[in-house]
């Protein structure tokens, strides 16, 4: 009690949020949103270089001159990639939705890439090289797409 006044009510009351408590808090959200949204697209990128070397020998194995088609080679390859990375995604809890949007985002890049090649407007090694650049902003299109699910 002070004086005249009983605060003892007071110290029972929560505090309301001045502005500068909720811009932090906010902040603080939005950035543990952004780690997560990076945490998962590398983890994606790791499961998919994961594939390619855990597979890719398993491929050469079963299919020896692969190599010598750039096209088969490419889908094959986009499919070791798609495999590890949808694993992943699913041991993460993710939805079939999302792993067949993110899956597409592995074949694409060389869908569109393979109708020039054919008509023997870029090399093979440009479709390979290209093919995997456009990989990476597919991904992150996939993610956008989806984006609640991938900021848990």
């Amino acid at each position: 009690m002070t004086g005249d006044r009983d605060v003892r009510h007071l110290a029972g009351t929560p505090r309301r949020p001045t502005l500068c408590d909720m811009t932090t808090q906010h902040t603080r959200t939005r950035s543990r949103h952004t780690w997560h949204l990076v945490r998962h697209y590398l983890e994606m990128v790791v499961a998919m270089v994961v594939g390619m070397v855990v597979l890719g020998p398993v491929e050469s194995l079963v299919w020896p001159g692969l190599d010598d088609r750039v096209d088969v080679h490419a889908l094959v390859m986009a499919t070791n990639m798609a495999v590890a990375m949808a694993a992943w995604m699913r041991f993460r809890g993710h939805s079939w939705p999302a792993i067949t949007e993110m899956s597409a985002a592995m074949y694409l890049p060389f869908a569109a890439l393979l109708v020039p090649y054919w008509a023997g407007a870029v090399s093979g090694s440009f479709v390979f090289t290209a093919g995997h650049v456009l990989m990476l902003p597919a991904m992150a299109l996939a993610m956008w797409w989806r984006l609640d699910e991938y900021r848990h």
